[in-house]
């Protein structure tokens, strides 16, 4: 077994055996860097023999690595006796633990005591099994930087006391859009970059895709998860037709459709069901907008008045800007421009987006509709130079250079 197969085993049971860890010894911190040098020795032993039970092996190694460590504090033998009680052979985790170590370990990692990046960034660690430089190489930062703020987060999960356990169900119902907000943050930034030369970070959107499922599994009558599922389910759907050859983005009027991925649409829109049960909250209506592009042959077949409905129940339950922008797209498309170009100069007055380039590449698009060319080139070269993804830049100035 070479590196490939080791990185392939850490991904998948990564955060059962931290959560396994975090359960046995008390000790977030401890745990997390146990089960990281298991991994440094599997790198070593594995392509000289390889285990038969490779997850067995990492719990095993992990738990040893652990022990040594409370072997080094004194004040904490107590624990060590506990631990050294412990089965040491290569055997499964618990089965009768694994999915509360793993909720709890989300739950642990998404604590309202840190700062929101610290969330996304100890999610990924802990929970995705991600290094400290592939999570740095996802948000554009230096690997000293995204280490230090996982070993802040880390501390201040310790000195804050936050207990390794599943929080009430009251509590937990309320902790919940925490944990669904980073998985939400984890996937926009992969579906669509912040900055960088690449419009898509598919290692990124899938890592949150894949823990959006293990949470629809450990938390299934919750509807929202399953919301949440079902809009990353339908938006990777259409990864295939969302970028050329060259890498550059190709907007959804120019999609071939034939290239989404039909299985995945149709596991999004199974989550979407199972989420419609008792009404849908937020991320259940941006599924259900997904949906409606989903199973539309083109741009001038979709249902926009159903779009423009499902903005407007979204903005109810869930005001922001970037929802009255999407409404105002999808009111260009089902009244015509003028209405929704009112839309857009009400968020402009109101300076409601702030230094983002949405507000007038949407303006650039209604106005170049309307015929005022020399307006919407202005408003388009404002949102180029407003915009830090290179992808989507080049997209609007090469609008801009057409109507120019």
């Amino acid at each position: 077994m070479g590196t490939a197969d080791v990185e392939a085993v850490w991904r998948v049971e990564s955060a059962r055996i931290v959560g396994a860890l975090t359960r046995l010894t008390g000790d977030f911190g401890l745990a997390e860097d146990a089960a990281q040098e298991a991994v440094t020795e599997a790198l070593v032993s594995w392509p000289l023999a390889s285990p038969v039970n490779p997850a067995g092996w990492l719990m095993a190694t992990a738990r040893r690595r652990a022990i040594d460590a409370i072997r080094r504090r004194a004040a904490l033998q107590d624990r060590y006796a506990l631990l050294a009680v412990a089965p040491t052979v290569d055997e499964d985790i618990d089965p009768d633990k694994i999915d509360d170590d793993v909720l709890a370990l989300m739950f642990v990692s998404c604590h309202p005591v840190l700062s929101p990046e610290a969330r996304v960034a100890l999610t990924l660690r802990v929970v995705g099994g991600l290094s400290s430089a592939a999570i740095a190489r996802a948000f554009f930062v230096p690997v000293p930087t995204m280490q230090a703020r996982i070993t802040r987060a880390k501390k201040t999960i310790a000195a804050a006391g936050v207990p390794f356990e599943l929080p009430a169900a009251d509590e937990r119902r309320q902790r919940l859009n925490g944990v669904l907000r980073v998985l939400y943050v984890i996937f926009t930034e992969g579906s669509t970059a912040t900055s960088g030369d690449r419009l898509l970070r598919p290692d990124v959107a899938y890592e949150a895709i894949r823990l959006a499922r293990t949470l629809a599994v450990l938390q299934p009558d919750e509807p929202e998860v399953h919301g949440l599922l079902a809009l990353c389910e339908l938006t990777a759907a259409r990864f295939p037709a969302r970028t050329g050859p060259d890498g550059s983005s190709v907007l959804l009027a120019d999609q071939d459709r034939r290239l989404w991925d039909d299985a995945a649409i149709r596991r999004g829109l199974a989550a979407l069901a199972r989420a419609s049960t008792r009404g849908l909250g937020p991320y259940g209506l941006q599924a259900a907008i997904s949906a409606t592009h989903a199973s539309a042959r083109s741009v001038e077949t979709t249902n926009w008045d159903r779009v423009v409905a499902l903005y407007e129940a979204l903005g109810r339950v869930s005001p922001s800007p970037v929802v009255e922008l999407n409404r105002a797209v999808a009111v260009a498309m089902a009244s015509g421009p003028a209405q929704a170009l009112t839309i857009v100069d009400e968020l402009v007055a109101g300076n409601r987006l702030p230094g983002s380039y949405l507000v007038p590449t949407v303006r650039g698009e209604l106005l170049a509709r309307l015929g005022r060319r020399r307006e919407a080139c202005a408003e388009l070269e404002l949102a180029a130079r407003l915009c830090a993804n290179k992808r989507e830049r080049a997209v609007l100035l090469r609008k801009a250079a057409a109507l120019g």
